[in-house]
C-alpha cells in the first residue's frame, strides 16, 4: 500500500497528550480489536493510557480486563444519543492531560460523535489545548468494503487534518475490488492527503494464525496475556509473537 508522507512530528508516540479514535460507521468489522491493539502498543511505550469503551450495543473493548477501559454512555434513558455525555468526553481529554486516550466507538454512535467533534470545532480546540487527536477506522474485504469504504470516505472527506489511520483488515478476504488494492482505490486516492499511516492485519493460514487470534479475541486476552498463558501451545505462542511484532513494528512507521 502507498504509505502517507512521513512529515516529522513532535509528539512521539507514547508522549502524552493524544487522542485515539475509532470511528467505522459499519459494525463487526475488528474495531475493538484495533483498539486493544492500539491500546497496548501505546502502553508498551511508557506513559498513561485511559481507554475509554462508548459503544452502546457492544461493549466489547470493555471486557479487556487488562486495559481497565471505563465505560462512557452516550444515549439517555430514552435510548437517544445524550449530547451531554459528549461533553463530559471532552471534560476527560482536557483535564486529564497527562495521559493518552484509546477511544472504542460503536457503529450506532459512529455519526453522532463525529458530528459533535465537528459542529463544536472539538478537534481545532483539542489541537489548541495541545491535544492531538487521531482517527482509526477500519477497512476490510468481503461484503463489508462497500460499507467501509464510505465510513472511511466521509471521516476523510470532513476532517481538515492529515489525521487518519487507515486499519486494513484482510480477515474476511482481500480488499481489494475489480482488481484494485485500497491504495488504488478512488476512495483513497480522493483522500489521501488526509491519511496519516495505514496498519494491514495480513490474512495468514486461517487454521493456524487465524485460529490462535480468533481464540485470543474470544477469550479477551492481550497478547502478552495469551502468550504467558500456561495452557497454550509453543508454536501457537510464537505465532501471536509473529503477528504482535508485525502489528507493532508498522504502528512504530506511522507519525504519531
Amino acid at each position: 500500500m502507498a504509505k502517507a508522507p512521513n512529515a516529522p512530528d513532535t509528539n512521539g508516540t507514547g508522549s502524552t497528550g493524544a487522542i485515539h479514535l475509532t470511528l467505522q460507521g459499519k459494525g463487526g468489522v475488528g474495531k475493538s480489536l484495533v483498539a486493544s491493539v492500539l491500546a497496548q502498543y501505546l502502553s508498551g511505550k511508557g506513559g498513561e493510557v485511559r481507554c475509554i469503551d462508548t459503544d452502546p450495543v457492544n461493549r466489547t473493548f470493555a471486557q479487556y480486563a487488562a486495559l481497565g477501559a471505563d465505560r462512557l454512555n452516550l444515549r439517555d434513558e430514552h435510548n437517544r444519543i445524550d449530547q451531554r455525555a459528549f461533553d463530559s468526553l471532552m471534560e476527560r481529554f482536557l483535564v486529564e492531560e497527562n495521559a493518552t486516550f484509546v477511544v472504542d466507538n460503536g457503529a450506532s454512535t459512529f455519526l453522532p460523535l463525529w458530528h459533535y467533534l465537528l459542529e463544536n470545532n472539538a478537534l481545532d480546540y483539542l489541537r489548541q489545548r495541545g491535544r492531538k487527536v487521531y482517527v482509526h477506522t477500519v477497512i476490510t474485504g468481503g461484503q463489508a468494503l462497500l460499507d467501509t469504504l464510505n465510513g472511511f470516505h466521509e471521516l476523510a472527506q470532513t476532517t481538515a487534518e492529515r489525521n487518519i489511520v487507515v486499519w486494513v483488515n484482510e480477515y474476511f478476504g482481500r480488499v481489494e475490488a475489480e482488481g484494485k488494492k485500497f491504495s488504488d482505490m478512488t476512495a483513497y486516492l480522493e483522500n489521501a492527503d488526509k491519511v496519516r499511516g495505514a496498519v494491514i492485519f495480513s490474512r495468514r493460514n486461517q487454521d493456524t494464525f487465524g485460529r490462535d487470534v480468533e481464540e485470543m479475541i474470544a477469550a479477551k486476552l492481550t497478547f502478552h496475556e495469551a502468550i504467558a498463558a500456561a495452557k497454550l501451545p509453543i508454536m501457537a505462542k510464537q505465532r501471536l509473537k509473529i503477528v504482535q511484532r508485525d502489528l507493532f513494528e508498522q504502528l512504530d512507521r506511522v507519525p504519531f
